[in-house]
């Protein structure tokens, strides 16, 4: 199975347009410290005890620092009946080098 993916310049077409789409962001509270999307925080180890955080008919897109834990999180909805989710490629990382470059990085 091939995770379903966007890429940061989709994101960033998004957001500018103000689409409603829910921003997973699975990384740790330290990480999200440093840096973040304003996306909605749940790490990974937290994810199946909240998933009723996130709403099932809405598209969800999720991050982490470069996409390894993002892709387990996605791959981990689509199991659980998510239709709609897609995985950030590159992570925060790919955001700060192509989109941001004043965004701190870690």
């Amino acid at each position: 199975m091939s995770t379903p993916e966007i890429s940061v310049q989709e994101l960033e077409a998004l957001k500018k347009a103000n689409a409603d789409f829910f921003l997973l962001d699975v990384r740790n509270p330290d990480e999200y410290a440093i840096c973040h999307l304003e996306g909605h925080l749940i790490p990974l180890n937290e994810l199946p005890a909240r998933l009723n955080e996130i709403d099932r008919e809405q598209d969800i897109i999720v991050h982490c620092h470069a996409g390894g834990r993002s892709r387990k999180a996605t791959d981990y909805l689509i199991q659980q009946g998510y239709k709609r989710v897609r995985n950030l490629r590159g992570g925060i990382t790919a955001w700060a080098n192509e989109i941001d470059p004043k965004m701190k990085t870690y």
